[in-house]
């Protein structure tokens, strides 16, 4: 069965006391999820359109537990903390088998 990855790439960072709040309760509701931080955050180089700004990278067992860890209450009470704190590129994608 296939992987499932979070991918999230900030444009910006316009509160980092959001992302802060965030931080703290996205970390613990990821890992009741099943999810395992593979980047967080590091040296980027940028190409094309790239932005080298903060990436994260996670990896689930399956598409369908990273969609779960998403919908969760834990994750969801964690995107109320980050509110307006960030602009980012998120998407759970599929990996290959």
């Amino acid at each position: 069965m296939p992987k499932g990855y979070w991918v999230s790439v900030y444009r910006t960072i316009s509160d980092p006391e959001k992302l802060a709040a965030y931080n703290k309760l996205a970390g613990p509701a990821v890992a009741a999820g099943g999810g395992r931080v593979l980047v967080r955050g590091g040296r980027v180089v940028a190409h094309d359109a790239g932005i080298a700004e903060r990436t994260v990278l996670i990896e689930f067992d399956s598409f369908e537990q990273a969609v779960a860890a998403h919908e969760s209450a834990a994750y969801q009470e964690a995107l109320v903390a980050l509110s307006d704190g960030v602009e980012r590129d998120f998407r759970i994608v599929e990996g290959i088998d």
